[in-house]
């Protein structure tokens, strides 16, 4: 073999290695659509903000359950405080009936709490 048909054959396998890489560049270009630089970021971008739009809304919820409950508590204290005052002034009442016919009221059964004192202030400790 000549200098000559060396070349050939080499410069055939070259383009026949060039036409395959072509083909497989073809056929895998076809299967994966070709995406902007930066698409990935953007579509991580759009998912953390979806996430974090589900998350504000849920704290909202969470806020107005919350508000809910408060006003809800507030109710109940406000009663419990109005029972508690209608008790504590019949318990006076009754203890002032009591000194007017000249009795002497009964002690409390346990010791006044310190946190109570304040509150009791017309019972003699």
């Amino acid at each position: 073999m000549g200098t000559e048909m060396l070349t050939a054959v080499s410069a055939l396998a070259v383009a026949l290695v060039t036409a395959a890489g072509g083909v497989v560049t073809a056929v895998i270009g076809r299967r994966q659509p070709r995406r902007p630089r930066g698409a990935e970021r953007r579509d991580d971008f759009t998912a953390v903000t979806d996430k974090l739009g589900e998350h504000i809304a849920r704290l909202e919820r969470e806020a107005e359950q919350d508000r809910q409950q408060a006003e809800a508590d507030r109710g109940r204290i406000t009663a419990q405080d109005y029972a508690l005052r209608y008790i504590a002034g019949w318990a006076r009442s009754l203890v002032a009936y009591m000194r007017q016919q000249r009795l002497e009221p009964p002690p409390p059964p346990q010791p006044i709490p310190d946190e109570v004192r304040p509150y009791l202030h017309d019972i003699g400790s």
